[in-house]
């Protein structure tokens, strides 16, 4: 071969390898993009992880959002999960309490996380908690049944355009990614 073939097939191998470097490091940098994007645009519809603190506010009688509950739990969780009640009717400002019902169906320790998400995604920064179980994980003998609590209200600040606030919450198992001694420490429930 030619010296001129050579030197264009070191080219193109520099260039392709250089496209498979740069490919990589867009896929890396895909996910903070993407949180980045869904905070600015207000779409991601999560939730704060900390409890708020409620600061009794004019409660806003002239206003009522309907708040809607759902629960879904992944297919390796062998639990029941369901809120107390699907949809309720608050005031901006109102402190609101309810609860999740949760059973372990299976005959050992289980170790639950809840992740909460609120849609429309930009209502979830007016939707504050300041009670919640999802803060930390819920661990259940076998058999064992709890009441999970919420307190929450909704901020006055909420635009006028959202009349209805979805918190949907799905149920992990993390028995596996749990520490040991919290299962046998939260299992005496």
């Amino acid at each position: 071969m030619s010296e001129a073939p050579r030197k264009s097939n070191r080219k193109l191998i520099g260039m392709l390898l250089l496209c498979a470097v740069g490919m990589f490091g867009f896929g890396f940098a895909l996910v903070p993009l993407y949180d980045v994007l869904c905070d600015t645009l207000g779409i991601n519809g999560k939730t704060q992880n900390t409890a708020s603190v409620y600061k009794p506010v004019t409660v806003d009688e002239n206003r009522t959002i309907t708040v809607e509950f759902v629960s879904q739990v992944q297919s390796d969780m062998p639990w029941e999960f369901k809120p107390e009640v699907n949809t309720m009717k608050v005031h901006p400002g109102e402190l609101i309490r309810t609860h999740f019902a949760a059973k372990n169906l299976s005959t050992n320790n289980i170790v639950g996380q809840a992740i909460p998400s609120v849609s429309p995604g930009i209502g979830a920064a007016y939707f504050n908690k300041t009670e919640c179980f999802c803060f930390n994980q819920q661990v259940l003998k076998p058999t064992a049944s709890a009441e999970l609590p919420l307190i929450f209200f909704v901020d006055p600040e909420l635009p006028d355009s959202i009349t209805t606030l979805t918190l949907s919450y799905t149920l992990y198992n993390i028995t596996d990614k749990a520490y040991v001694g919290s299962v046998e420490q939260g299992a005496a429930r």
